[in-house]
């Protein structure tokens, strides 16, 4: 029985999600990307919380023009800024079990430049 992307997708991600997790010192950078946007957010697993959350749909980032990866960039800085402003350093990077590569990368050299840690 042939997989399909998407289940193939989630059998990698939770392969990898058995590996890593969050906690509220050093949380995970979950990344997912649709045809269209891209969403980041900063979850400690041990409490099931979000801590931080960024995407292409806010209202600052939805008015930028450029193509898809350098809106990825940005939305990897926005996620920095705000985890620095809630006293966040360092995180684990979960990619989702999308390819580290194109939006995914590009949102991860984003975050790396706003100052965080991986």
């Amino acid at each position: 029985m042939a997989l399909t992307k998407v289940e193939k997708r989630i059998r990698i991600k939770r392969r990898v999600r058995g590996k890593i997790s969050g906690s509220a010192e050093l949380p995970r950078l979950s990344v997912f990307k649709s045809n269209k946007e891209i969403y980041a957010q900063l979850v400690d697993d041990k409490s099931g919380k979000t801590l931080v959350a960024a995407s292409s749909r806010e209202k600052d980032l939805a008015n930028e023009k450029g193509s898809k990866t350098e809106i990825s960039t940005l939305v990897g800085k926005k996620i920095a800024e705000k985890a620095i402003a809630a006293g966040i350093g360092s995180v684990v990077f979960d990619r989702n079990g999308f390819v580290y590569h194109g939006r995914v990368k590009a949102l991860a050299d984003g975050a790396r430049e706003g100052g965080l840690k991986f």
